[in-house]
């Protein structure tokens, strides 16, 4: 995700300031023009000319364009894709403290990409955007500790940070916090709890979470049991695609519940 400065009536004359500015060396002017040519804001779009003023900008130490350029550099939009020069952007802006930088580095750790896979490296990382609220590092820091990936597994450490990111609405958090309930792992087995998180991420449309409210309905687990209401879910998991919900409902049809 890019983050630039919303350029509302961005006329020729404004842009023809900008400009001016931007070439006098104005680091927020070049980081702006940088996002009117990106969005195509009354310019046509035009990727290689919004990578010339964001790195601009970010060779000055203007942080959202270092970020910025890491995510051009890593996407390939407006200069050739290399990984390694999306790691280099990505930290330096994360060694300021921005979240989504700290986060993507861990990704790049996490995944090898532009650096040398280091699981132990990602989720440094993933902790430092987690302490500053980013709910994708949550829920991700959440998983290395439910799978003991570059840390110690740890159920009761996994819990806290699958509820910090579900509290910010993360699905996939929602989800898992509801498995953790369920299997009793990290918590004492609480099935109405479960249901509670996995309705959150069904809503949302999260299909895990929508195939395993439609089995707790079907089985009565955590509420009153209800196969009308299970097979609600099971149709809005299938219409995604999803074969274990179009199985369960090919099962229930032939078992005559509907």
């Amino acid at each position: 995700m890019l983050f630039f400065v919303a350029v509302s009536g961005a006329s020729p004359n404004k842009i023809s300031e900008l400009r001016y500015a931007a070439q006098k060396g104005n680091a927020e002017a070049q980081f702006i023009l940088g996002g009117i040519y990106y969005k195509g804001y009354g310019v046509e779009r035009n990727y290689a000319e919004a990578f010339k003023w964001v790195r601009l900008a970010a060779e000055q130490g203007f942080v959202h364009a270092q970020y910025n350029l890491g995510e051009m550099y890593y996407m390939g939009q407006g200069v050739e894709q290399n990984y390694a020069e999306a790691l280099k952007w990505y930290r330096l802006a994360g060694e300021k403290g921005m979240a989504d930088a700290q986060y993507n580095i861990g990704v790049s750790y996490a995944t090898g990409k532009g650096v040398i896979q280091n699981v132990t490296e990602a989720v440094k990382w993933y902790r430092l955007a987690a302490a500053h609220g980013d709910a994708k590092a949550q829920y991700n820091l959440g998983v290395s500790y439910a799978t003991g990936s570059g840390v110690l597994k740890d159920n009761v450490q996994a819990v806290k940070w699958y509820r910090l990111a579900a509290a910010q609405g993360h699905s996939m958090a929602q989800n898992n916090l509801g498995v953790m309930y369920a299997k009793g792992n990290g918590v004492v087995p609480n099935y109405t709890e479960a249901v509670k998180w996995f309705r959150l991420a069904a809503t949302q449309g999260n299909v895990k979470a929508q195939i395993t409210l439609g089995l707790m309905y079907e089985k009565g687990y955590g509420m009153e049991k209800n196969c009308a209401e299970a097979v609600k879910w099971y149709r809005l998991a299938a219409g995604r695609g999803d074969a274990i919900a179009k199985k369960r409902l090919g099962e229930m049809c032939a078992n005559g519940q509907k």
